[in-house]
C-alpha cells in the first residue's frame, strides 16, 4: 500500500481553526492546541450568554415600563396587576416599546386599567 502523507489535510485543519481565532491574544491565535481550547470556551460562553441576554432584555423592559408607570402616578407591580385583572394581554416587550416611543398611548393604557 502506498504511503499517505497528511500534510495538506493537517495544514488545512490548522488553518481553519486559526482563522476562527483571529483577533485572539497571545498563543490562542497562533497555536493550534490553544486555539482549539479557546474556541471551546468561547462556544460555551456564547451558548450561556444567549440565554442570559433574554433575562437582561426582560429586566430592561421592566425598567422602561416601571418608569412610565411611575411618571403616571402608579408603580410597576400595581400596573402589571391591573393589566392582568382587566385581561389586557400585552407582553412586556410591547409595553416597553409603547412606553418608550408612544407616551400618549401609554397614558391611555394606564387610564384604561385604573
Amino acid at each position: 500500500m502506498a504511503r499517505v502523507k497528511k500534510a495538506v489535510n493537517a495544514l488545512k485543519g490548522r488553518r481553519n481553526i486559526l482563522k476562527q481565532t483571529k483577533g485572539y491574544r497571545f498563543g490562542r491565535s497562533t497555536k493550534k492546541a490553544q486555539a482549539i481550547e479557546a474556541l471551546m470556551h468561547a462556544g460555551a460562553y456564547a451558548f450561556a450568554h444567549r440565554r442570559d441576554k433574554k433575562a437582561d432584555m426582560r429586566g430592561l423592559w421592566n425598567v422602561k415600563i416601571g418608569t412610565a408607570a411611575k411618571a403616571n402616578g402608579t408603580s410597576f407591580s400595581v400596573f402589571m396587576g391591573a393589566l392582568k385583572k382587566n385581561k389586557i394581554e400585552l407582553d412586556r416587550k410591547v409595553l416597553a416599546d409603547i412606553a418608550e416611543n408612544n407616551p400618549e398611548t401609554m397614558k391611555r393604557i394606564l387610564a384604561e386599567v385604573k
